[in-house]
């Protein structure tokens, strides 16, 4: 089971960048895949999630309107679409998978089992 996530770089306050979480070894239909970051000296926060069966998505309020999370069944491949992006989105952004996932769990990384390595996002002022 793996998830790779790939993507990230640098960009300027107010660009736009695209991630990506390819899946395999697992059934992606059963799966949310969430997004998640870190920045220096933080804790992991949630960003963004997909129910890949069903398609609900749930984004973070700092994000909600910026970001768009998306998938592609057919590539088993999770999206993170960012724009409007600020300096206080710089993290590593790490993709997530889980089981039994609902509208009240999905923020809660202790759900997740599987991780994928991280990628960096850096925005510059």
């Amino acid at each position: 089971v793996q998830l790779q996530a790939s993507g990230g770089g640098l960009v300027q306050a107010g660009g736009s960048l695209g991630l990506s979480c390819a899946t395999s070894g697992l059934t992606f239909r059963d799966r949310t895949i969430s997004w998640f970051r870190q920045a220096p000296g933080e804790e992991r926060e949630f960003v963004a999630g997909i129910r890949v069966s069903g398609g609900n998505r749930y984004y973070a309020d700092s994000v909600k309107g910026r970001f768009t999370i998306s998938k592609d069944n057919a590539k088993n491949t999770a999206y993170l679409q960012m724009s409007g992006l600020k300096p206080e989105d710089t993290a590593v952004y790490y993709c997530a998978a889980a089981t039994g996932i609902i509208a009240s769990t999905v923020r809660d990384r202790g759900r997740y089992d599987v991780w994928g390595q991280g990628t960096q996002v850096t925005v510059s002022s």
